[in-house]
């Protein structure tokens, strides 16, 4: 069975954009070049030709695992979530136990992290760390250089 992956209306809207430049703008452009390539002559010794295939193989395997990671995506209704704990999209403002340091994250799939965009992956070890908690609630969050404490402060969507 396919695993389910949860998105923003965006972020799975991102996929499916992407899925379209594949399909129709990439998958052209390399057939055109495989084109050219057969019009040159003979085959066997036709690096070019040889060059534009595996291309179109190696675009041919990324747009089938788009296409199951699209088709598997679900487009989470924020509406509905508790905003008593951390979940997927929740935004949540914490302090760091030992510096003192606030910082505000929202927690987004795996594929939506960005973390110039303050969005963490909910597969991420912070994203656990902080999974299922209240404010007031301390997380912690198991790094390579140990284990981190943050204060939850606030939940917000």
């Amino acid at each position: 069975m396919a695993e389910i992956n949860y998105y923003t209306k965006e972020g799975l809207q991102k996929l499916k954009d992407e899925l379209y430049e594949m399909e129709n703008v990439q998958r052209p452009a390399i057939s055109a070049q495989i084109g050219e390539a057969i019009d040159k002559g003979d085959l066997s010794e036709n690096a070019e030709y040889d060059a534009a295939k595996e291309a179109q193989g190696i675009l041919e395997t990324k747009i089938a695992k788009l296409k199951n990671v699209v088709a598997n995506g679900r487009v989470i209704d924020d509406s509905e979530i508790d905003n008593t704990k951390i979940f997927i999209l929740s935004t949540a403002k914490i302090r760091n136990i030992k510096n003192n340091q606030e910082m505000i994250f929202t927690i987004v799939a795996e594929n939506e992290a960005d973390l110039k965009a303050k969005k963490i992956s909910i597969e991420s070890p912070f994203g656990k760390g902080l999974l299922g908690k209240s404010v007031g609630d301390i997380a912690d969050v198991v790094t390579p250089n140990g284990t981190l404490q943050f204060e939850i402060i606030e939940i917000t969507r």
